[in-house]
Parts: C-alpha cells; structure tokens; sequence
C-alpha cells in the first residue's frame, strides 16, 4: 500500500507597500483567504510582507515596530482554518527579521532570520540582531522548515539544520530578492542545489512589485526533492501559487540515502506543533488567482523592460501621482522612457513637451510628433529660442569678451528642466528625466536640466540597451511604436549647430563596455588596458567618471536593472583622489 502525506501550500506572491501597515494587513487578510477557498493547509508571505520591503529607518521608530506587532494581531485572527507565515518585525531584547507562525487565529511561533545580508543594496546589520534558532513546524506526520531569503542561500546553515538534520521535508523560504538582469539563472541553480543536497522539497516566495529605486520580480518557485522545478510563478505579477506536495517522496528518497544518519545536527532547532492538514479536495477551485504551472520565464529585454514599467508604475502610483510629464527631443532616450511610461500608466496619463531651440532640427520635432502620435499622449509645444535669447541679453554684461561654450549649451537645457518642472509644480504631474546610464556615468548631462526630475526611468540602463530595448518594443507591437527614424538617427544633445554625441564621447559601442568593467566590476585601470582597451580612452573615461560623482548624488532615483546600479550599490565619495 502507498503511503500518501500530502500538504496544499499556498504561496501569495503580493505587491505592498513600505509602511501602509493598514493596507498592508488588509491585503494579506484578503489573500489568506483566498488560499483559504483554494484548499491550502499552508500559505506563505513574502519576507517583511506586513511592514514592506526594505523598511529602511523606519526600523528606528519603536512606534513603527509597536504598530506592526499590533498588525500582526489582526492578521492572525484571520488564520483559523489555515497555518499562515508572514514575514514580520519581531521585538524582543532588540529587532529581529521574523516570520509569524499563525495558526488558530494566534501567533503558534516565530523565526528570526539567522544571515543578514549586508551588501550590495542590503543594510540588514543596521537594523537587527541575528537569529540563533532554526524553527521546524509539525503539521501532523510532517516536518517543515521555516527560513527567510538569504538564509536559503548559504549551502551550510538553517537549512542543513532543518533538513539534514531534524528531518524537515518542506523548507519554506520567504523573500523579497531585489531583481536585476540574469539574478533568475543564479536563483535557480542555487535552489536547485539546495533541494537536491538536502533531499527536500524547497518552496521560495518572492515578493512583487516596485519599491524606490528596487524592483523584486515575484516568480516564486518549487523544486522537488530531485531538485527539478515542479512550479514557477510568473515574473512582474502578483499571484496565488498553490500546489499539492507529497511529502511521503521525500521520506522515500532519504530511505537509500545516509547522509542524515551521521550524527545529530539539530541541536539549535525550535520545533512549533500544528494541526494536521486536512483531506485535500481532488481539485485545486478557480480562485482567478491560483495557477500551478511552470510559467515560461522572459527572454532577456522582455524581463529589463517589464522591470523598468513595473518600477515605474509603482512609483508614480505608490507615491500618489497619477500623471506624468516627459521632455521629448526627438532622441531615443526620450522616446524610450514615454513608451515604458505609456505601458506603466496608460496613454491618457502621459504628457509630452516638445521644446524646440534654435538647434533643434525640423526633423527632430516631427520625429517627437510622431512619437506621440504612434503612443496616443498628449503633446505641449513650448519653443526656447526667445527665452534663451532673454537668458544671453541678462548675461551679456558679466560673459563680455568670452566665447560661447559649455555655458551657453548648458542654458538650454536648464531653460527646459525649468519649464517641466513648472508643469510639475502647476498641475501635479511627475517629470521622468530621460538620461542613461552611460551619460550619467560620465557625466554627460546637465544639473538642473536634463538631470531635473522626479525618477530617472533609464538611469541604471546603457546607451546600448536603449537601443536593444527600444527595437524589443516594436518587435512586440509588430510596429513602430518608436518611429525608426529615432532608431536610426546618430544621437545628438542638439545645444550647438551639428553637435553628435560622438564629438564629446567615445562611440557607445566601444564607451559601454568600459563602463561595465569599471562601474559595475571595478576593474582597475591596469586591468582594463590588459583586457585590450585604448590605454587614453580607459584613463579618460575613468576620470570622467569618477569626476562626476557629484552629479550623480544629485540625481533622481531610478529603476535598478544591474548588479551594480548607482546610489544603492554603487557608493563612492565625492571628494576622491584615488585614480586606479
């Protein structure tokens, strides 16, 4: 006879807000439900779920911490015919990174989190004490283990405890797991690994949605004890995960494998009885939520792109603007952001200013024209060249004798930062900047000009993507979205007569790859002209890089894409001598 221990889990894959605790119980009430109705005997939230993710200096406040245990009340009395873990702020003698246990519509135990990351965008040692006990939860015949993100990422650990040693055949892992391009393929091995090492069934539930400059992906997944995926979410979305685990599988494979059997390793493990699962009925319901397959990740810019409109919606919306407003010059850039805009917001909450100077090609303006049109936004027309001409008159007097320059280019783009942002102040819209990158990183950009804004779109993007992301939408619409005509044309700031970004820059095919080895790997100068780069253009670039740290520090935030994005990650001092 074949023995069968069968557990419906339940994994709410939800987009909340750092600091609404009210909306933020709600939400998790409401989705308990949910996997209620669905049958679960468990449902999991994301890491930190009721406080959102990272709280940041808000862990400061003990009125913030007394709110978000009161919170968790409320929630617990919402688990009375289910077994909930919610990620939480536990308070002892110090803060601790938890997970709730709730069961009975009380709190039945708790995990606190035992690695705290600390690098990268992580700061967790700033705020919390390490936890010192593994927690193994009993529901019925089954053992479970309880971790909460990074503690599923060292090989040796909660997770050997749990497993290895005190039997757990579930390990469940509650995240928020910031994304950035090619973090799934890493996820995934490692998880992988995790299952198959420790013969269990692993459960990883991330959180969704996006948070400043941070945006998590969700895709939250289950190996089996094999290591093979039997569920991946989907990426950029939120949704109930419910599967049915047999846990008897794994007592099987353990059977013919020893490993276990060479002395204790549960010592520091915390064991929480729980009721038993109940008989599962023999189909999961429709919740409209619900979905057990294997959903097919996204192709690489697909995945950039969905993060880019994912993190712009949710900061605009999150941060209680409904419109936004956009400088079009006829460049890609410009034209990149309105599209992401455009799919993060809707059309009818997108403004275009197109603000021609003297320079500016009729070309240019046609192409912006079109633009709009291919997208269904509105467009302002305000032309520059009378108020320039008012800014050259008052400065006449004190630029007498010197040549036009920098200055003058400058102007312009300042009279434009002006002018969105008094659109901003009057009517409440939120200006994108449309810088990249590429341009930030040298900076090749203007304070208080193009620079002005309230998020930056493109800031953690290279000039080279924009481009691969901007032909990615048209091959998705199947038309040109973004007029070729954008595409094609060499970029151009358009501040002097027949000025390319070429005269100021090396060309961003040979100037991206230098900056991702020295931005992004701290490649020394040695290392990079050793890789085969120009030895003057490596130098140069360098010093233009490290010389405009003081712009950066005044930029707005942007969407993270990369291991290493500016802010964040990336944390270097303004005043700096050091030159390798």
């Amino acid at each position: 006879m074949t023995h069968s221990r069968k557990i419906r889990l339940a994994m709410a894959q939800i987009n909340v807000v750092v600091g609404d605790l009210e909306n933020n119980t709600r939400k998790i009430v409401d989705w308990i439900g949910q996997a209620e109705r669905a049958g679960a005997d468990l449902v999991t939230f994301p890491e930190l779920a009721l406080t959102g993710y990272p709280p940041e200096d808000l862990l400061l406040k003990p009125g913030f911490i007394s709110a978000n245990l009161a919170a968790l009340d409320v929630v617990a009395k919402a688990a009375t015919d289910i077994v909930a873990v919610v990620g939480f702020v536990d308070r002892a003698h110090d803060i601790f990174n938890a997970a709730a246990i709730l069961a009975d519509g009380k709190r039945a135990g708790v995990y606190h989190k035992i690695f705290l990351p600390n690098y990268g965008v992580f700061d967790e040692f700033r705020y919390f004490q390490v936890g010192k006990l593994s927690t193994l939860l009993r529901i019925g015949e089954s053992r479970v283990g309880v971790t909460i993100c990074e503690d599923i990422w060292y090989p040796e650990g909660p997770v050997v405890e749990q497993a290895m040693g005190a039997g757990a055949e579930l390990i469940l892992n509650i995240s928020s797991s910031p994304f950035h391009a090619g973090k799934r393929r890493w996820k995934e091995r490692m998880l992988e690994t995790r299952a198959a090492d420790n013969n269990a069934i692993v459960a990883y539930n991330n959180l969704v949605g996006g948070q400043d400059e941070l945006v998590f992906d969700g895709q939250s997944m289950i190996f089996d004890e094999t290591g093979k995926m039997i569920v991946r979410g989907r990426q950029f979305e939120e949704q109930l995960i419910v599967a049915d685990l047999d846990l008897e599988t794994v007592f099987r494979r353990r059977l013919k494998d020893p490993r276990a059997r060479q002395g204790s390793r549960h010592a520091s493990t915390t064991e929480i009885s729980l009721p038993s699962p109940r008989p599962a009925p023999v189909a999961i319901p429709d919740t409209g939520l619900a979905d057990p397959l294997v959903a097919d990740p996204l192709d690489d810019e697909s995945e950039i792109y969905q993060a880019l409109v994912l993190g712009t919606r949710d900061y605009v919306m999150k941060n209680g603007f409904s419109r936004v407003v956009i400088g079009l010059s006829g460049g890609i850039d410009s034209a990149l952001t309105a599209t992401v805009a455009v799919d993060a917001l809707g059309s009818e909450n997108v403004v275009g200013v197109l603000m021609p100077s003297r320079y500016s090609s009729v070309g240019s303006v046609q192409d912006s024209e079109a633009l709009g049109r291919a997208l269904g936004i509105d467009l302002i027309t305000i032309p520059i060249a009378d108020t320039m001409k008012a800014y050259e008159s008052a400065l006449a007097p004190s630029f007498e004798g010197v040549d036009p320059d920098l200055a003058e280019e400058n102007l312009q783009a300042r009279i434009r930062g002006n002018l969105v942002m008094a659109l901003s102040n009057k009517f409440g819209w939120l200006v994108l900047s449309t810088g990249n990158k590429s341009e930030v990183s040298v900076g090749y950009c203007t304070l208080y000009g193009d620079m002005a804004g309230g998020f930056a779109v493109l800031k953690d993007v290279t000039k080279t993507m924009v481009y691969r992301l901007s032909a990615h939408c048209n091959r998705a619409a199947g038309t040109d979205r973004i007029p070729s005509a954008i595409i094609e044309k060499p970029p151009s700031a358009e501040l002097r007569p027949d000025q390319k970004d070429s005269d100021s820059l090396p060309e961003y095919d040979d100037l991206d790859p230098i900056l991702l080895a020295y931005v992004e790997e701290d490649q020394s100068i040695d290392d990079m002209i050793a890789s085969g780069f120009d030895p003057d253009t490596v130098r140069r670039i360098v010093r233009m890089v490290d010389r405009a740290e003081y712009k950066r520090r005044q930029a707005a935030p942007g969407v993270k894409i990369t291991p290493r994005a500016f802010g964040r990650d990336r944390r270097m001092p303004i005043t700096n001598g050091y030159r390798g």
